[in-house]
This record gives structure tokens, sequence and C-alpha cells, in this order.
């Protein structure tokens, strides 16, 4: 892969193929758990990265960033890249004390159709993010802004809740966190999607038929 170096120090990768919307709307509303459980729960994002705004799923490509710990330069030069449909995961070094997104970079984020963010760091003004529907993850939420002056890389792979995201990978994400999809096993998750929800409604109607059975004993 070709990387490019400008003279802030960031570099970004030369191209990466993105799966067309289309694809990715094939995870629609599918909670994350079913999606890990497609992927033996190899690919699930650890605990610490939270949901921090209100009512919004997570689905799209991730456009990878890897930054300095609070300097978040190489997040505005990613913008630059995005696509709509784009998800920005961002390795911040699980820095909890500078904020690396807030509502300007959000603003930035809805103007390029990016659908949301993964930020193993910090970030901050979560009810602006909320009200743009945006969906943000984070380790942590502080009010303290970053520094600018990079380095960083954009569309390398990165390490973000403990799981490694290439870009282009597909990013699904509800109130119980964020699984990572890689592109090229999408079709392999679609197709076991529906045996997992097969099975766990055979057994959750076994629980409640011996729930009634043992109210009808009750009684």
């Amino acid at each position: 892969m070709f990387i490019a170096e400008g003279t802030d120090g960031v570099t970004v990768a030369a191209r990466w193929d993105r799966l067309p919307v289309a694809e990715t709307a094939r995870l629609a509303d599918v909670p994350a758990a079913n999606v890990g459980d497609a992927l033996q729960r190899m690919t699930v994002m650890d605990g610490g990265m939270r949901l921090v705004t209100e009512g919004a799923a997570l689905r799209g490509n991730a456009l990878t960033v890897d930054v300095r710990s609070g300097d978040n330069l190489a997040i505005h030069r990613a913008l630059d890249e995005a696509q709509p449909g784009d998800v920005l995961v961002v390795n911040g070094r699980g820095d909890p004390t500078r904020a690396l997104i807030g509502d300007l970079i959000g603003e930035i984020m809805v103007n390029a159709g990016v659908v949301g963010a993964v930020v193993d760091g910090a970030v901050r003004d979560v009810r602006a993010l909320s009200g743009m529907g945006l969906a943000v993850y984070a380790r942590a939420i502080t009010p303290a802004g970053p520094f600018k002056h990079g380095p960083g890389s954009i569309g390398s792979p990165v390490a973000v809740g403990g799981v490694v995201v290439a870009a282009g990978d597909v990013l699904v994400g509800d109130a119980d966190g964020v699984v990572v999809v890689p592109r090229h096993r999408v079709p392999q998750v679609v197709a076991a999607l529906d045996g997992i929800v097969e099975g766990e409604a055979a057994l959750r109607e076994r629980i409640l038929a011996a729930r009634a059975g043992g109210a009808a004993v009750a009684g």
C-alpha cells in the first residue's frame, strides 16, 4: 500500500476499498450482539468503548485514523478523505485527558456524510453530537480540548477497543457496543444471521413455555 506523507507529518494511504451502502445496509437493524455471535465473538470491541450519544445506531465503512495522544490534527485531515457512509475509527491511545472530537468536527462529519465515530480516547460536546444524529463511541468524555500538531496516519490498520480495524471494514454498533466485520466477511456474516436469530427465537419459546408450565403447576 502506497503511503503519502504530508508536510504536517500526517500520512495518508493512497486508496482502500469500501463496500457500497447497499451492502452495508444488509446489516441494518441487526443487534451488535448477533453480529458478534456470527464472528465467534472475536472482533467485538471491549466494554470500555461506550455509546456516548443518544438514540443512534452505527453502521458504516471504517475510515481509520491513528493519532498521538491528545492530538486530532490527523482527524481533521481524515475528513478530507471521507465518503458518505464512513465511520471515523480513531486510535487515540486510550487517552482520557484530551477530547479528540467535539461539535465542530461533528459539523464537518455531517457535511461529509460520516455517520459516526469510534474513538479509543476521549470526546466532548456529546449533547451537540447527539443533536446531529451522530453515533459516537468513546472511552472517555472530557471538556478539555486537543492539540493540533500531528503526526498521524489515515487509512492504515489501527487498534481500537482491543480489535484491529482495517480501512473499509464494516462497523456495527448499538447500545451494547461495537463489532468490527472484516470487509471480506460481510457476506458470511449476513448468511449466518438468520440461523442465529432463529436459534434464539426457538430458545426463547422454550423458556417461555417452561415458565408458563411452571405457572400452571403453581396455580
